[in-house]
């Protein structure tokens, strides 16, 4: 059972959070967008409220009234269920609404929520807010990457905040775990909160294999592309040598080499690149090639899931050899919200565990991220595994 109050002061630290990650912004930082999976934050601001305004208050608001009829077109995402919307590549072109009119929209729907919440009880609708809460909080994380892209993509280089290390400690020494082949459970099995795609708790059979109990460092990568990694077609994929080909590719995402000495555009500004520290903002293909050199692989989604609670997790994304796909008996939600996970089970890779982006309360041993291999703006790292 969903407890309301609970629930709500969950609701309003949620809202609150997205705004204190903006706080540091310039107003002009607020509608940049300079690649088309970076939305400006003004959007990302928009569009969680529009979430609870289309699924709760225009559905269940007794009396709501819509703040704008206009900001559905502008802050829908993908959901055809709604309706047209501005296509995500254009998000950049939105002028207005102003900055401060969208703050205006969120102190006028959250205010609305809450007003709805402490009058009805019912669990249903109380689970919305919680898959809205949920949302939030993954575009909480989207507006982190996607601010450390806008300002790493300034020639400046300019500093977001001093309150984000995006150093994690780890100073245990390599070891590596040995997994017995056998039958394994997967899948998300208790009563708290998990999306629809961790659902359908099921068992898999895993060959033996051993997997590291720490992350690859920026240290293994240096001495990768020092073995000219970048530049060796036998480690790539097909698709991935191309992409290395045609973009030009040389190092992770936001290194920068400087008078022979490599250096890290990280949220607090430019900074030699701190060996020790796991690599991250790393494409699928850099993580295969990379596994390829060290005559490893990455681990599926499964053997990670087996393996988790044998080594520390949480300071990167960490991709898999997996495809996102459904799991067995996967069933999609009635109506729009079925549109939030299924449709995108095709041509992306999983990926498990957490960030030092992602927000408290939002990791579980189950969570199942997903991007297309040629990404590497969210902090993406990798884990080695040997069969």
């Amino acid at each position: 059972m969903i407890l309301t109050d609970s629930l709500l002061d969950f609701f309003v630290e949620t809202r609150k959070h997205s705004e204190d990650i903006c706080s540091p912004l310039e107003i002009e930082d607020y509608v940049v967008q300079p690649i088309v999976d970076v939305s400006p934050p003004k959007w990302h601001l928009g569009h969680t409220t529009w979430f609870f305004e289309e699924f709760i208050l225009r559905r269940h608001g007794k009396d709501y009234q819509v703040f704008n009829e206009d900001f559905s077109f502008v802050f829908n995402s993908y959901y055809e269920t709604v309706g047209k919307r501005v296509v995500r590549s254009d998000r950049g072109n939105l002028s207005r609404p102003s900055v401060q009119k969208v703050y205006e929209y969120r102190s006028y729907v959250t205010d609305a929520i809450r007003r709805l919440f402490e009058e009805n009880q019912d669990q249903e609708l109380l689970a919305v807010l919680e898959i809205g809460i949920h949302h939030e909080k993954q575009h909480q994380e989207l507006l982190l990457t996607d601010i450390k892209y806008i300002l790493g993509n300034n020639p400046l280089l300019p500093n977001y905040s001093d309150r984000y290390d995006e150093y994690p400690v780890e100073s245990h020494s390599e070891d590596w775990i040995a997994m017995e082949e056998g039958i394994y459970e997967i899948g998300h099995r208790s009563t708290d909160f998990c999306y629809d795609n961790e659902l359908g708790h099921h068992k898999v059979y895993l060959h033996p294999y051993r997997i590291s109990n720490k992350l690859a460092t920026n240290h293994d990568f240096i001495d990768f592309i020092e073995a000219d990694g970048y530049r060796r077609f036998d480690l790539w994929h097909a698709e991935g040598w191309d992409w290395v080909q045609q973009q030009g590719i040389t190092s992770p995402l936001y290194w920068h080499q400087i008078e022979g000495e490599w250096h890290y555009y990280t949220l607090q500004g430019l900074t030699t690149v701190r060996s020790a520290a796991p690599v991250t903002h790393i494409s699928y293909f850099e993580a295969f090639a990379f596994a390829q050199w060290k005559g490893c692989r990455l681990p599926t989604e499964f053997e990670w899931e087996a393996a988790q609670q044998y080594f520390n997790w949480g300071s990167r994304w960490e991709w898999t050899e997996s495809a996102y796909l459904p799991y067995p008996n996967y069933r999609k939600a009635d109506g729009a919200l079925g549109e939030y996970n299924g449709k995108f089970m095709v041509n992306q890779k999983v990926l498990r565990g957490s960030s030092v982006a992602t927000p408290i309360k939002h990791s579980r041993p189950t969570y199942r991220n997903f991007f297309q291999p040629n990404l590497r703006w969210q902090f993406t790292g990798l884990r080695l595994v040997q069969s």
